[in-house]
């Protein structure tokens, strides 16, 4: 997936994220990642992409930043895009960063595993990352795949749903150990509000007899470092330093001013 098609499917999850199925999502997503965040500690924290959720609304660092791929216009959020980016190289300094949640990034990226790679050179040591995504084994997975046939796509067509399984040997392969995950949104695949209150049995039963089919997933994994072993709490660290966070535009422009 190129840019230009990266960016038109990020507008097409915005708009999807105001039906009532996108409602449903952003409501189980945004407890979930109040449980995940409320007790991750340290200085900095930066939820990349969806402002239509805070990510970091229960997380009690004293820096926390919305990054996106684009600036929004009046209306489109409620929250500031504090820093821009491009999916190849994110705006941070190596290891200065505690806490990174990316929610439906990862499948409407043009190469996942490069923005993975920067996720992991902005972490510090010990640094924790969350990942939401669609779970294509699910019920609204395979209405997904039946959708491409037919042409009438529930979500967004152009994203590449990542499996949860599959984004674990990706984090495995940076030296990143899972240490939570979470399946969510359990109701089949209805686009009004009144069918998906009918299926609300399904979110309490689904935990337990179906626990992996959830439509929504969420990993939380911990950047590991060989041969080193924290002593005492992260909070107990007597200082640290905010990240200069700059804009990918300003760092492009930098480079071609010959400064960078």
């Amino acid at each position: 997936m190129d840019s230009a098609a990266s960016e038109k499917s990020i507008i097409a999850l915005d708009n999807w994220l105001q039906t009532p199925p996108g409602a449903y999502v952003r409501a189980w997503e945004q407890v979930c990642l109040d449980s995940l965040v409320a007790d991750i500690f340290g200085f900095n924290a930066v939820q990349i992409g969806m402002p239509q959720i805070d990510a970091l609304a229960a997380n009690r660092m004293p820096n926390k930043w919305l990054a996106d791929t684009r600036l929004r216009l009046h209306g489109e959020s409620q929250r500031p895009v504090a820093v821009t980016f491009d999916h190849a190289e994110l705006p941070f300094a190596t290891q200065s960063l505690d806490l990174v949640v990316m929610p439906h990034v990862l499948e409407f990226a043009p190469d996942p595993h490069q923005l993975l790679r920067e996720v992991e050179r902005v972490l510090m040591p010990e640094g924790q990352l969350i990942i939401v995504g669609f779970n294509p084994a699910s019920l609204w997975g395979m209405r997904q795949v039946t959708a491409r046939i037919a042409g009438a796509h529930y979500l967004p067509g152009a994203g590449e749903f990542i499996s949860m399984p599959r984004v674990k040997d990706w984090l495995k392969l940076l030296n990143m150990g899972v240490s939570e995950s979470h399946f969510g949104c359990y109701a089949p695949a209805a686009r009004t509000e009144r069918w998906l209150q009918r299926f609300a049995f399904m979110d309490r039963a689904g935990p337990r007899y179906w626990p992996f089919f959830g439509a929504v997933y969420m990993v939380q994994a911990i950047k590991r470092v060989k041969g080193m072993r924290l002593i005492g709490p992260a909070k107990s660290r007597k200082s640290a330093k905010a990240p200069m966070a700059v804009p990918a535009t300003n760092k492009h422009r930098e480079r071609l001013d010959g400064q960078g």
